[in-house]
């Protein structure tokens, strides 16, 4: 402030002075423009020149305005002095070009001057060959830079370090790294600092992550160069994404024994890569070693500790810093320590961080919404998600697709259906991660004709050749039934993952198609690919409907000699598989092999229904015993246990148990059903439902069917006993 009153008071003290001294005074003030606070000065002291007379005779004062308004950020006022001047220099257009060097809407232009600088006879210096070169790179134009280059070489500028430096930048910009490695090789002496750090920085940016570290390794080795900090920074970000954390120790340790002290950058990529190899003990030693960290070295470990699983950490490390008066918590703060507060025992954090979010005013930001989504969805919390999503008006596709997952995830498939379409007649773009969810989404639902639709859709975007989105069509034609659609989209894929093969596979399985299913897991074993949990679940599970029972045994042992460990779901489809083949002992110990906790419940209940079938009144009544050791109030299990004494013949007991079964269900909440009919409706109801507009005819045509039934029926016993069978649906 007080060196911007000192440059206004000055002005209007140089309006006395004879016109050389107010020349060299104006050109000496010019050069402390720097900045677009100062543009207004610098056009008083070109209007003071302007109005004391100066004829602008020698380009000296014009050319130094053209480098202050383009300073100052003007660059449409450097160039009406530019064409306004009655004689140019090769500064002139030096000035000129470096400013277009820095500004990519308007780099283009430079091209146009060099013609002009032709015909007013000027030749360019090493300067302008450097500046011109650094508008190619910045407008990524290599045909131009080639051509700046063979103009270097014909005018004998490469032996220029500077100008070779600005050359080998251009190409590595472009993408080009086989010229630019050329061109290092043609440095002389190797190159300094700034050579090597162009060379290696080209390679990191254009993903030749390993050559950029020989580099580095070479530079240190062979050069006799000291690594700069920028060298450091750039190779430790290059540790970061490919998590080399011995190489990046390794840096550290050079960072540590070099002559300067670690600047903020240096710093931050220390945090960067200690988290990013999960050694987030480190991170937090390197970051409280830093005497006044910046708000990135806050978010880097805030951040770094919520991704790592260190979620307690995160939420002490912000707590830190809000109780600091700098820096503020900015939106990648507040992302970053939310993301700490998904796990179940940190969603109370979670709740009073979106207090702060509103009291900072971010409420609003996309970035934060989403983070809020997948906390409050993880936790299922939907409502408070809608919510969340409600105040947000400008909405992106993340956060679109953050919301159709999530309320697919806690069971609201309808919900992520209406979601997808809104966002789609809103014109937002979809992409393959939306449009797969979508696809799940219709698979939990079976809508068929709605999924279709969207299979419509991926073929118009030209997103049907996305492995995700191939694998939920897949799996959404497998689980409606219309496994021949399935195996047509299968078909189309050129280089289908294990994914996509788990999708078909799974469409088998649940159609109990054995033979296809075992000679799809021939195809993908053939195929070099290694099967996991889900493969070999699809696979019991076909053995299970098919009756398979020692194919099943074959397929449970060999994976787990594979070292895949069974989860709760193999447990239930193996119990299911025995029990069925009368094998209740061997269920038994299925049962008690099973991890406590996981879903016990579950699994007894699956064996209590094995019971039924087999009329295995003993074992029924032991499983049933486990359950509602468990769950005293567990209904499903009562309705089996009415089914087995129905099968028994043990009428009393019926009675009693359904007595139970209407004691507890009077505090249930009905189970839904639903049917999607031909016009693209989706047609709700429950038990004992009465308020659908067609419930007399529905109820019709359910006596017609039933009239059929009993008139097929080959035995009154088997009629008498269906009377007593109960069907769990009706008392969910």
């Amino acid at each position: 402030m007080l060196k911007r009153c000192v440059l206004e008071s000055t002005v209007f003290t140089l309006a006395p002075m004879p016109l050389n001294e107010l020349l060299s005074s104006v050109v000496e003030l010019t050069r402390r423009c720097v900045s677009t606070t100062a543009l207004k000065r610098a056009r008083q002291l070109h209007a003071l020149l302007l109005t004391a007379g100066a004829t602008f005779e020698s380009p000296y004062a014009s050319n130094n305005l053209i480098s202050t308004y383009a300073r100052c950020g003007s660059l449409e006022q450097a160039r009406k002095v530019f064409d306004t001047m009655p004689q140019r220099n090769v500064v002139s257009y030096n000035a000129l070009y470096s400013a277009y060097s820095r500004n990519q809407s308007h780099a283009s232009h430079a091209f146009a001057l060099i013609t002009r600088m032709e015909s007013e006879s000027l030749k360019p210096n090493s300067s302008t060959f450097t500046s011109l070169v650094q508008v190619c790179a910045l407008l990524e134009n290599v045909v131009m830079g080639s051509l700046l280059h063979s103009q270097i070489i014909k005018l004998g500028f490469l032996d220029n370090v500077v100008v070779q430096t600005s050359v080998l930048g251009m190409y590595s910009s472009c993408g080009e790294l086989e010229s630019a490695r050329r061109v290092f090789e043609c440095v002389e002496g190797g190159g300094d600092a700034v050579v090597w750090n162009t060379m290696i920085s080209g390679s990191l940016r254009n993903d030749e992550i390993e050559e950029g570290l020989l580099l580095f390794r070479a530079m240190l080795t062979m050069s006799g160069v000291e690594p700069t900090q920028f060298t450091y920074s750039m190779v430790l970000n290059a540790c970061s994404k490919l998590g080399s954390y011995s190489l990046g120790k390794a840096t550290h340790a050079r960072v540590i024994v070099s002559d300067g002290l670690a600047d903020s950058v240096v710093e931050n990529a220390l945090l960067d890569m200690y988290c990013s190899c999960g050694d987030v003990k480190e991170a937090i030693f390197v970051f409280e070693r830093i005497q006044n960290p910046n708000l990135v070295a806050w978010n880097s470990i805030i951040s770094g500790c919520s991704e790592n699983g260190f979620g307690e950490e995160a939420v002490l490390m912000y707590g830190r810093l809000v109780r600091r008066s700098t820096p503020r918590p900015d939106e990648y703060t507040l992302s970053a320590v939310l993301c700490a507060t998904g796990e179940t025992e940190r969603f109370i954090h979670g709740k009073s961080l979106h207090g702060q979010v509103m009291k900072l005013g971010y409420e609003r930001s996309v970035f934060v919404g989403t983070t809020l989504l997948s906390v409050y969805f993880k936790n299922g919390d939907a409502d408070s998600a809608q919510k969340v999503f409600g105040v947000i008006s400008e909405r992106d596709m993340v956060l679109w697709t953050e919301m159709i997952v999530g309320q697919s995830r806690v069971g609201n498939s309808e919900c992520a259906v209406q979601l997808f379409v809104e966002m789609y007649r809103e014109n937002n773009r979809t992409d393959g991660f939306s449009l797969s969810s979508v696809l799940g989404a219709c698979s939990d639902m079976a809508l068929l004709r709605q999924g279709e639709a969207f299979h419509s859709l991926t073929v118009k975007t030209g997103l049907d050749s996305v492995m995700s989105v191939c694998g939920a069509l897949v799996d959404m034609y497998g689980k409606a039934g219309e496994y021949n659609a399935a195996e047509s989209v299968f078909s189309l894929v050129s280089n289908p993952d294990l994914k996509c093969w788990n999708s078909m596979l799974g469409a088998y399985s649940q159609h109990g198609m054995l033979e296809k299913a075992l000679s799809f897991f021939e195809q993908i074993l053939q195929n070099g690919l290694t099967p996991d949990a889900v493969t070999y679940l699809s696979l019991l599970v076909a053995c299970s409907h098919s009756g398979s029972t020692q194919q099943g045994k074959f397929l449970w042992n060999q994976m787990k000699e594979r070292g895949i460990k069974p989860g709760f779901k193999h447990y239930s489809c193996m119990v299911n598989m025995v029990s069925k083949a009368g094998l209740v002992e061997e269920a038994l110990e299925l049962i008690q092999e099973s991890l406590p906790g996981n879903n016990e419940a579950e699994l007894w209940r699956t064996l209590v229904s094995a019971c039924v079938n087999t009329r295995n009144l003993q074992m029924g009544l032991y499983a049933a015993e486990q359950i509602l050791r468990i769950d005293p109030e567990d209904t499903a299990t009562y309705i089996l246990l009415s089914n087995l004494y129905a099968a028994k013949g043990r009428w009393e007991d019926v009675a009693e148990i359904r007595r139970t079964i209407r004691g507890l269900a009077s505090a249930k909440d009905p189970g839904l059903s639903w049917i999607e009919v031909n016009n693209n409706s989706t047609q709700v109801f429950s038990s004992g439902d009465q308020s659908n507009k067609e419930v007399i005819q529905v109820q019709d045509e359910l006596h017609r069917l039933k009239s059929n039934m009993l008139c097929r029926s080959s035995s009154s016993s088997s009629i008498e006993q269906d009377q007593f069978l109960i069907r769990p649906d009706c008392f969910h």
